[in-house]
């Protein structure tokens, strides 16, 4: 069996807005940004179950992304098991790291011109950490626009059962062709929140408008 393993940094971008939030509860989901913020109802349905259209501020001052690149109706034509509601939640349930500076860099161009925070983490001390909520994704799962990907829960793959199978559980579970074993993951995810993130922090690097990550 084909060796599958994770590159030895991850990278997560943050608004900068939100670092002393981060330095006090470490890395935390949509779903539990809007826990703490006491949203419930019409307002939280708006935010978690549907397309977010604009850059949001939570009641406490915690900012969460607009969501302009995943629209119901693309989602609609590329969902297998799942309506796009139950989309929007299952991505607004995950704290998401990219696996390559490239990815992150494109990210970063969407979120101009506000200031933004890099956090280059150690994959194996975050892998270590949350092995039971760690997933990979060999897509970017927040993007539907040109041609979107098939995806459903499947497309989040257990980082175990990555390591056993590759995407062997994503392709059985969309019904569609077998990638090649030794495609490489696009996004690790850790369900829910990594409150525990520092623990794990090689580096921080603030970014200013129109400043590119470099690694």
């Amino acid at each position: 069996m084909r060796s599958r393993t994770l590159p030895a940094r991850v990278y997560h971008l943050a608004e900068a807005a939100n670092w002393p939030s981060i330095c006090l509860s470490g890395l935390l989901s949509t779903k539990v940004l809007l826990d703490l913020a006491g949203l419930q109802g019409t307002e939280r349905e708006r935010i978690e179950r549907c397309q977010r259209l604009e850059h949001t501020t939570l009641p406490n001052g915690v900012q969460v992304r607009d969501q302009k690149p995943l629209p119901e109706r693309s989602l609609a034509t590329c969902l297998v098991g799942l309506t796009p509601p139950e989309w929007y939640e299952l991505i607004n349930s995950q704290v998401f790291f990219w696996l390559d500076a490239d990815r992150l860099n494109r990210q970063r161009r969407a979120c101009e011109p506000r200031p933004q925070v890099v956090l280059v983490v150690d994959a194996r001390r975050l892998v270590a950490r949350y092995a039971e909520r760690v997933s990979l994704s060999r897509i970017n799962s927040g993007q539907a626009c040109r041609r979107p990907a098939m995806r459903g829960r499947c497309t989040f793959v257990p980082y175990r059962l990555w390591i056993e199978t590759g995407w062997s559980s994503e392709t059985e579970g969309l019904g569609i062709r077998l990638h090649a074993r030794s495609q490489r993951p696009v996004e690790l995810t850790v369900a829910e929140d990594a409150r525990d993130v520092m623990s794990c922090l090689i580096d921080v690097r603030r970014l200013g408008s129109g400043e590119a990550f470099r690694p």
